[in-house]
């Protein structure tokens, strides 16, 4: 007998069970026990076992309960549509009533999983009642407990669609913290079960990192308008997997051709944006809800008697494609692995690498010289192995670049190791996509140990920055792949780039010649974080020395401190929290009736960036060293005091960093509290680590390269006439050009600044220009620009705060030490004013030069 024909044998429900359990040599009691082993998350996908599922779902329900009040249909019909849903390709059904033990049984008999809703009373204001949120909790332990941990289920939901109005009624905070309770009392109920909410456009800000998976209803159906929302969701949902519960169209509205092209093309964008799965709504047009049958809308694939619409078989074809249909023409990958002295990881690397599901690959080890065994293990793979002298990073992978024969080269490192589908993903993307190289998230595996995972969860990691939800600004070295032919082009990595920061400069380079970069977030590597606290600190003294070089090579890129300025925004794990920074901001439309309710993090100020900065350290230990002077001047206490307040932010910022870290493999409360506890330190002692690489290498708040000239920075005009036309954007472009050649740094003003362009002299003191056109007709133009000094707010409040400080001293009249900190002020001012006069003499010898070209 079959094993489709013994599923029969369960449609008339669980009588037959016991039959069914003998032809398989079971006994009834462990139908729901099996060896089966339960779904797990590892990163951006759903595991069971050792193999990947994607879910390819339908909705369940809801039913008009029967006369016992069970909301679901007779067993026989039951087993029908398991049966059916199976020959469609479907795997996986969500309901949004907890099933029967026997619905279980069938549905783990046709292999197919369950999302179990667990309903309350979410669309009244729940929090307003004590009594009513208990009751919620004990239900949803009780329906839990119900499910005994079934091997069918995929995962619980602990709520649906929280409507909008009763959230903004309650505040997201308390919201969140209930869900949080909900998702804590299921754990309780079965630790191995996985957890989910599905939220939707309305709700989207909500924040909750606990869940296990994300999942989503979306309903549009305009495909570039659902893409685009999918890539927006993906970085919301950063390293979960994300999965959309609900997403369909009603063929009663738009006919039955229209429905099965939809749903096509939404399974096809849903896999193709990296989805872990997709229910679509629904498997039939029979709908039950608030006590009526809802007989106005036909959302399903087949008729309220199960009769098939067209869409049921658009569905069947895309299903079977998932996550790339079979016969797409894949371009060849050269896969390049650079390795120094990494005999203890390499061999895992090589072994992923060898089990890629990809038809047209090869794998390029380079051994940088290495004195460990690298090389003898890789030649214990299918791999092409170059064994060269020691010559650096960015060497080895040029060297990687001259020897691929693919026209796609994909970069690893022999610390990560690769997902089964990660060159299909970052393939596909290149073939619909004009972008120059691609990327995607790189993520810590759970087994790196407690250490690991600090490190991971610590700030200076590997991270993504993306310009929009699709294009990135960077890609680490970890997992970036080019087109061959755009490499050559830049003539690969900067070689001065031993160790890091190569990938930061190819990135600019490509963009800088006017190519753009992708990111997929599917496209999952799995990479090893420092397994030590002194690995990692040595990691960043490294990760500095490759700033500093950064910096002299595209100091338009680095602010005045010498901290990169990125024009997109930074997405990973370690980042920091800014401890004085707005709450992000929520837009509701008016009177909360915006439709996507989407969350945008409050724009941050000079107070939340500079205790994030290794120079705030500096600070900190000179007023350290001044407080130690009131063991002989008594009135130098005061800087004992603001020492005090100077190190507050740096411990309230890495305790509050440390916070948010999530710790997934760890469950017990104590073990968590010592996690947090090292990663705070990790946070407070990563800067110091940067601070020492990027002095050690120049890279200080008072470099200068040569000697500057100076200008007395007093305010300016200057005019000149062009006897050709030319647009202000134009003019103030090549204004900015030459400012550049000329070794200034330049940033233009933006949309609410009153001032063009700004020219830096230092920390403390810069330059501004505005120009004005005045147009004389037949295309003359007579130019004007105005410049004037602008010193730092915190360099003027510094000197206030010294200046304060020596008047108080000579209140006691202790002359020496007033004389002493009047003349740290003194400094201080003077020091601005030159950093005036720097920026003042490349602005004039600029406007100069600008206008003798004009001329």
């Amino acid at each position: 007998m079959s094993y489709v024909e013994a599923a029969h044998l369960t449609s008339r429900g669980p009588p037959l069970l016991k039959e069914v359990a003998s032809l398989y040599d079971l006994e009834t009691e462990t139908l729901a026990s099996t060896t089966i082993a339960r779904p797990t998350v590892r990163g951006k996908f759903l595991y069971r076992g050792e193999k990947k599922v994607y879910v390819r779902g339908v909705t369940y329900g809801t039913f008009s309960p029967d006369t016992d009040g069970v909301p679901y249909p007779d067993p026989e019909l039951v087993a029908q549509d398991f049966l059916r849903m199976a020959e469609t390709g479907i795997n996986a059904i969500r309901t949004y009533t907890p099933p029967p033990p026997w619905l279980l049984d069938l549905a783990l008999r046709y292999g197919i999983a369950v999302m179990v809703g667990l309903p309350w009373e979410q669309h009244v204001t729940f929090l307003d009642d004590r009594k009513r949120t208990r009751s919620i909790v004990e239900r949803v332990r009780r329906d839990v407990r119900a499910c005994h941990r079934h091997p069918a289920i995929l995962c619980y939901a602990i709520g649906n669609e929280i409507p909008a109005s009763i959230v903004r009624w309650h505040g997201s905070r308390r919201v969140e913290s209930f869900l949080l309770e909900l998702f804590r009392a299921v754990k309780e109920e079965d630790p191995e079960g996985l957890v989910t909410y599905v939220n939707f456009p309305t709700t989207e800000y909500l924040s909750l990192p606990f869940l296990d998976l994300v999942c989503f209803n979306v309903y549009l159906e305009a495909q570039d308008q659902f893409e685009a929302y999918l890539a927006r969701l993906q970085n919301l949902a950063g390293d979960r997997p994300l999965i959309m519960a609900e997403m369909g169209l009603d063929s009663r509205r738009h006919g039955e051709e229209a429905q099965a092209s939809t749903l096509a093309w939404q399974i096809r964008a849903t896999f193709d944006g990296g989805c872990a799965g997709a229910f679509l709504f629904a498997w039939t047009d029979a709908w039950h809800r608030g006590g009526h049958d809802v007989d106005d809308w036909d959302f399903g694939l087949t008729t309220r008697d199960r009769e098939p619409k067209k869409a049921l078989g658009a569905v069947r074809k895309a299903y079977a494609e998932v996550p790339f249909p079979s016969d797409v023409k894949w371009p060849r990958v050269s896969v390049v692995v650079c390795s120094y002295n990494g005999a203890r990881t390499i061999s895992q690397c090589l072994e992923h690498l060898m089990r890629l599901d990809y038809p047209d690959y090869e794998v390029i080890v380079i051994d940088d010289g290495s004195r460990d065994e690298t090389a003898a293990i890789a030649r214990q793979y299918d791999v092409r192995l170059v064994s060269i002298p020691n010559g650096g990073l960015s060497n080895a992978r040029n060297l990687g670049l001259r020897e691929a024969t693919g026209e796609i080269v994909a970069y690893t490192d022999d610390d990560a190791y690769p997902d089964e589908h990660w060159l299909q993903y970052l393939a596909h993307s290149f073939l619909t996509t004009r972008h120059v190289g691609m990327g995607g998230p790189n993520i810590p595996p759970l087994e790196d140990g407690p250490i690991g995972q600090c490190v991971a969860n610590s700030p200076g990691g590997p991270i993504h920055v993306l310009v929009s939800d699709t294009e990135a600004e960077h890609i680490p070295g970890c997992n970036m792949a080019f087109r061959r032919d755009a490499l050559l082009a830049v003539h690969g990595c900067d070689a001065q780039f031993r160790t890091a920061g190569d990938d930061v400069d190819l990135c600019w380079r490509l963009i800088e010649r006017g190519g753009t970069i992708g990111f997929n977030p599917a496209a999952v590597v799995w990479h090893h974080r420092r397994n030590s606290v002194r690995a990692y600190l040595r990691q960043q003294v490294g990760y500095g020395r490759a700033e500093a070089l950064l910096e002299k090579k595209w100091p338009e890129k680095y602010n005045a401190l010498g901290h990169v300025s990125w024009s997109g925004r930074l997405y990973g794990r370690g980042l920091l929290s800014p401890i004085f920074g707005s709450r992000p901001l929520i837009y509701q439309g008016r009177w909360g009736t915006a439709p996507f309710q989407s969350m945008y993090a409050a724009r941050t100020g000079t107070p939340d960036e500079l205790p994030q900065t290794p120079e705030w350290y500096l600070l900190t230990s000179v007023l350290a060293g001044f407080g130690l002077l009131s063991l002989v001047w008594k009135t130098f206490a005061i800087f004992a005091v603001l020492f005090g307040f100077a190190i507050f932010p740096l411990i309230a910022q890495a305790v509050l960093s440390a916070s948010k870290a999530h710790f997934p493999a760890y469950r017990s409360r104590p073990g968590r509290l010592l996690l947090h506890a090292l990663t705070a330190f990790l946070y407070f002692s990563q800067p110091l680590a940067r601070l020492w690489g990027r002095m050690k290498h120049g890279l200080t708040p008072w470099r200068r390269r040569g000697v500057p000239e100076l200008s007395f920075p007093k305010p300016r005009v200057l005019t000149t006439w062009s006897e050709t036309w030319h647009s202000p954007a134009e003019l103030l472009g090549e204004l900015q050009a030459l400012l550049e050649s000329r070794g200034a740094v330049a940033w233009h003003g933006g949309d609410f600044d009153s001032w063009d362009l700004e020219v830096r002299g230092g920390v403390f003191g810069a330059v501004r220009t505005r120009m004005a056109v005045e147009e004389h007709g037949s295309g003359r133009q007579l130019i004007r620009f105005r410049s004037w000094p602008s010193l730092s707010l915190h360099g003027v409040v510094s000197v206030a705060i010294l200046a304060a400080a020596s008047a108080y001293v000579l209140v006691f009249e202790e002359r020496g030490p007033a004389t002493l900190v009047a003349a740290g002020a003194l400094l201080l001012a003077t020091w601005m004013i030159r950093e005036c006069a720097i920026a003042k003499a490349s602005v004039m010898a600029a406007l100069r030069e600008f206008r003798r070209q004009l001329s």
